[in-house]
């Protein structure tokens, strides 16, 4: 297992961090799937923080029957975690309200990307630990890479599986300290085979679907490829501080109420965008027929939602009306000094396009100056 920190900091770099800021810092493990490590290492860090005089207590851990993670905790102080009953099912929550009571220096948090049972303060996990870095409380936490919002429709395409817990891109983005816990897919099925991941019964399952080779070498492209970028980011906002920022850069997506892959153009724009370090503009385009009191309460509710989505990806949501698409499109770009238009392809038949002519024709011949990017979604 190597693991591998933005800038090679020093083992007491996030010590010296947490002395530093009021605010709680937060420092994130992430892996390329269940079993690299991630939660051995923060209980391992969580330990070395003890013995230097840190107040640690453990938020929440799972340990998933790995006997090797389990000692890690060692006599690490433990906050009792909440046990729900929902619907017959025993869950055990992280206790959120105890954590800020007792008010320990660092928290150790695992599975950021946790959904949380009904009835919970917040929906998710994410959002617990938000609370605790307001506090002024410091949070160590783990996470997967396919649990990036973003990343939503390249894992589904890749390994086939819709991953149902995701949190936005910005929580790692936000993250003052990332720890990419590495390991081959190759050592990775290895481990599942000798027990080391998940139950005989479980890893079975698991070897027939999710952890191929192909699909775990993959993932392991997809975090690499991000501690990349974020390393980069990193690099690219520290430059910025010094000299005035200057946005030369802006990333649109257009929608309709009834865009079927309104997500998935988002989600491209919003990685465009984090790429180009600009910001982008996710715009509901509302031509006559796009009236609100012309759609139905179903249609509104996903035109919420994909708005909401927007928002969670780090862009803008915005409505821009006008008499018909392509020229709304055009004029939201000339009015916001967009640089590039994101679309997807067009499911219109060849003989409409050729009668009428596409969206996107109509959208060059009006956008002068102006990058038209045409996505596969």
């Amino acid at each position: 297992m190597s693991m591998v920190e933005p800038g090679r900091p020093s083992p007491e770099h996030f010590l010296n961090l947490i002395r530093r800021q009021e605010r709680g810092r937060l420092k994130v493990y992430l892996g390329s799937a269940a079993g690299v490590g991630k939660t051995f290492a923060m209980l391992r860090e969580g330990q070395r923080l003890k013995k230097q005089g840190v107040d640690v207590a453990i938020g929440i851990v799972e340990t998933h029957g790995r006997v090797e993670t389990a000692e890690q905790v060692g006599d690490l102080a433990i906050i009792p975690p909440l046990v729900i009953e929902y619907r017959g099912v025993t869950l055990r929550e992280m206790d959120l309200d105890g954590i800020l009571a007792r008010r320990p220096t660092v928290c150790l948090v695992d599975e950021l990307a946790h959904t949380n049972a009904p009835g919970s303060r917040h929906g998710k996990r994410y959002q617990d630990v938000e609370d605790l870095l307001r506090a002024g409380i410091h949070v160590i936490t783990t996470v997967n890479i396919q649990h990036l919002e973003s990343l939503y429709d390249e894992v589904e395409r890749v390994t086939g599986v819709k991953v149902k817990e995701r949190l936005p891109d910005s929580v790692l983005g936000d993250a003052d300290q990332i720890v990419n816990v590495d390991i081959s897919a190759e050592d990775l099925l290895e481990r599942l085979n000798a027990g080391k991941v998940y139950p005989p019964e479980r890893a079975e399952r698991a070897l027939e679907n999710f952890f191929t080779s192909a699909n775990l070498t993959r993932l392991r492209e997809f975090t690499l490829a991000e501690m990349a970028h974020l390393i980069d980011r990193r690099t690219r906002r520290t430059e910025a501080d010094r000299t005035q920022a200057s946005a030369t850069e802006r990333v649109m997506v257009g929608m309709s109420s009834r865009s079927p892959n309104a997500p998935a153009l988002m989600r491209k724009a919003a990685r465009l965008a984090d790429r180009l370090n600009a910001p982008w503009y996710a715009v509901y385009i509302q031509t006559p027929a796009e009236d609100l009191t012309r759609i139905d309460a179903a249609t509104q509710r996903v035109l919420g939602k994909n708005l909401e989505l927007a928002h969670q990806l780090g862009g803008f949501p915005m409505t821009f009306r006008g008499k018909d698409v392509a020229s709304t499109i055009a004029a939201f770009a000339r009015e916001y000094g967009i640089k590039v238009i994101i679309v997807g392809k067009s499911n219109q038949p060849w003989h409409r396009r050729l009668l009428r002519g596409s969206i996107l024709e109509q959208i060059l011949n009006q956008s002068e100056g102006v990058d038209v990017m045409v996505v596969d979604v």
